[in-house]
């Protein structure tokens, strides 16, 4: 029987955060489990940085976006990081006796859960990202609510949009999955949406809002993930990368493909290029709108802190069984229990036929792909 359990967040805040973290020291509290909570992720964890729920910080904190406990993005990043960072978490987990540790993280904080738990410690993860792009589960903990809010910001663009007879594009997070964008931009009735999993072409793009022109409508709303990139830039990057590999070898060849590597990701974030480009080929104006860091606060909304309640539940009830090693993901109506290794580090694309995908293009939405 467990008697002390651990909690952490890591990575980036999403709203649900806090309803996670009052749900687990609830449910260990109802059966007489201390909570110990950890500052800052990771850094707060092998620092110590610990804090005891007594139970009066639970209140009140349902609906307050953030997390109580602070957040970092700190992951080791070599081999000696990595031991330096394991040897320090088991020594902190064993002396606060702790029989199981709650970690909240998104993708890449996966991996830090899945180095503890291949260390021996007893991990049970939860899942968050307002992108949704976490592999092994259809949900993520903060996703709806930055749909809400990314679907209300679209809406109150249109009427600026038509009232100028503007282009405005709209960028969304989401570098890896276009989840967020896509979903926002269908609730918002976004003319255009573009997304990393569909790379587009710009002048398909330009002709798509020259043809809303004809027909009179002379404004168009294009909803842009920031990972969005261009088929130009696809195909420019696999040539030099097949280029790379058939005439240099070991750590030449590692080396260029990783600047190439990191040029690719710079050039799927280039919203602004996009605008001027547009401005060029159809005459409008064309500004920018950022949502960035917005679609993490507020508020979350009730499905948000409805996840949040059920794996925060549930995690404590694995851990009292002994069982370990898992994220909890949502599988349809179900949450199932995921291997940490099969999760750590993998992001959670938009299928090609995906329902959304296809219903979107049947209202007329161009993905600039043809």
């Amino acid at each position: 029987m467990a008697s002390r359990i651990g909690i952490l967040t890591a990575g980036n805040d999403v709203p649900g955060l806090n309803a996670a973290i009052r749900s687990i020291g609830k449910t260990a509290k109802d059966s007489n489990i201390e909570v110990i909570g950890f500052q800052d992720g990771f850094t707060g964890l092998i620092e110590d940085r610990s804090v005891q729920f007594l139970g009066t910080e639970l209140s009140g904190i349902l609906t307050l976006g953030g997390t109580l406990l602070g957040t970092s993005q700190e992951l080791p990043s070599n081999d000696k990081d990595t031991s330096v960072f394991i040897d320090l978490a088991c020594k902190i987990y064993k002396k606060h006796k702790l029989d199981g540790l709650v970690i909240l993280g998104g993708a890449m904080m996966q991996i830090g859960a899945l180095l503890l738990s291949d260390a021996g410690l007893n991990v049970i993860s939860l899942p968050k990202s307002i992108s949704n792009d976490l592999y092994g589960t259809d949900f993520t903990i903060g996703f709806d609510t930055a749909l809400s809010v990314a679907s209300e910001a679209i809406d109150r663009l249109h009427s600026t949009a038509h009232s100028h007879h503007r282009i405005i594009i709209v960028e969304i997070l989401g570098r890896y999955s276009g989840w967020l964008t896509l979903g926002a931009g269908i609730a918002g009735g976004a003319d255009v949406i573009l997304i990393p999993e569909i790379p587009y072409s710009m002048k398909n793009v330009a002709n798509a809002i020259q043809e809303r022109n004809k027909a009179g409508k002379k404004f168009s709303i294009v909803a842009a993930s920031e990972g969005a990139i261009t088929q130009e830039n696809v195909n420019f990057f696999k040539r030099n990368k097949q280029t790379n590999d058939r005439i240099r070898k070991g750590e030449e060849r590692e080396f260029i493909q990783a600047r190439l590597q990191m040029i690719e990701n710079q050039y799927s974030d280039n919203t602004n290029l996009l605008s001027h480009r547009l401005k060029d080929y159809t005459g409008l104006d064309t500004p920018v709108t950022i949502l960035g860091y917005l679609l993490r606060g507020g508020v979350p909304s009730a499905m948000d802190r409805l996840r949040a309640t059920q794996l925060g539940t549930i995690s404590v009830e694995l851990i009292k069984k002994g069982k370990s090693g898992f994220m909890l993901g949502y599988h349809g109506n179900e949450i199932m229990e995921v291997p940490l290794r099969h999760v750590a580090g993998l992001h959670n694309l938009v299928p090609l036929n995906h329902s959304w995908i296809s219903c979107a293009k049947k209202v007329g939405t161009c993905f600039g792909d043809g």
